[in-house]
């Protein structure tokens, strides 16, 4: 019996080991849209600068065509995202919420009509592009050191390869002397998808180089309508499986490669069909024939398409309407503040009337 039990305490500990290994994987397997993600501490500061963002704020869809989780939030919360985080004191945040709910209601009949909410979306999201427009003058100057307004390409790349470690006056040289540049596998592929997209972001007559606004355009294409027209053709082309460069809704929601191992994972699996198969039906194929073209798919990307706005405002208002009236009530807009801000309200009822 000591033998058998023995063996027995061994299968045990082998099994819970693989049990975690399985789990520690699933992690990687999982269809989740790590582009929005805030922690972004595996770019280094010079990458950041110069680097176009995998998340742009204010877009529906990521760079990668996973839809972008944060929408909501980013169009009603603006550049003031930031301070709805998880670890904030709940009273601060909703104190915050009525503040906001007080500047959407612009006639001050304590209700959000669909109207008052599209307004506020399109005020929001030029924020995020006044944002990105600030952020650029910073970006442009760390690849323009001479100043003179414009930035070559031969210039850019010097500064892209020295953010990932080479010497920047040897690869200067190099590129000089036309000498060939020894770069792994991976640094080229970047580098080809950066010369891809400089190009496009290089308005006509073509001159091979960027100014402060074409530049904006290459870290940034929602700035620019030929540059979102670029992204919109890339997402298509890695999702369009019979290369007729439309999308059929069985493309659309297709899972990204990778297979998950748990009942777990298949939930989530679950999830990213059914948001997706939404999201195409209900939105993205305005006609509603079963099939996005490349012009549905732009005008469903576009940030300053008000129809959009209007939409979202519609839909927003949807989610947390409990009384059908069609508008946003304060006591609506906390009780669902975690679709809003990202962050839950605690007790948000309390004193409402007394702080608002």
């Amino acid at each position: 019996m000591a033998v058998l039990r023995e063996l027995w305490s061994r299968n045990l500990l082998a099994l819970c080991v693989s049990a975690y290994i399985l789990l520690s994987l699933d992690v990687h397997a999982r269809p989740a849209n790590m582009s929005s993600s805030k922690d972004k501490s595996a770019a280094t500061k010079d990458e950041n600068e110069i680097l176009p963002p995998d998340h742009l704020n204010g877009l529906k869809m990521e760079m990668d065509g996973h839809l972008n989780k944060d929408f909501h939030q980013e169009v009603f919360l603006g550049k003031e995202m930031e301070e709805f985080d998880e670890d904030s004191e709940p009273r601060r945040n909703r104190k915050k919420l009525i503040e906001i709910f007080t500047k959407v209601d612009v006639n001050k009949d304590r209700s959000v009509s669909a109207k008052e909410m599209q307004n506020w979306i399109v005020e929001k999201t030029k924020e995020h592009f006044k944002e990105a427009m600030e952020e650029n003058k910073n970006s442009f100057r760390a690849v323009d050191p001479d100043g003179d307004g414009y930035v070559t390409w031969d210039e850019y790349k010097v500064k892209f390869l020295a953010s990932k470690g080479f010497d920047e006056a040897d690869v200067a040289e190099k590129i000089r002397k036309k000498e060939e540049l020894k770069l792994d596998e991976d640094t080229q592929e970047v580098l080809e998808s950066l010369k891809d997209r400089w190009f496009q972001a290089d308005n006509p007559p073509a001159d091979q180089k960027l100014d402060e606004e074409e530049f904006l355009s290459f870290l940034h294409p929602e700035h620019s309508r030929g540059m979102l027209r670029y992204m919109v053709k890339e997402i298509v082309r890695d999702l369009d499986q019979d290369s007729d460069w439309k999308l059929t809704l069985s493309e659309f929601i297709s899972l990204p490669v990778g297979t998950v191992e748990n009942q777990q994972g298949q939930d989530i699996d679950d999830d990213w069909v059914k948001e997706r198969k939404k999201e195409f039906e209900d939105v993205i194929d305005s006609n509603h024939d079963g099939i996005v073209t490349m012009n549905e798919l732009e005008e469903y990307m576009d940030p300053m398409n008000e129809h959009n706005a209007l939409n979202e405002a519609k839909q927003m208002i949807a989610v947390a309407d409990e009384n059908q009236n069609h508008r946003l009530e304060l006591e609506e807009i906390l009780r669902y503040s975690e679709y809003f801000t990202g962050s839950k309200l605690m007790d948000y009822a309390r004193n409402v009337h007394e702080e608002f």
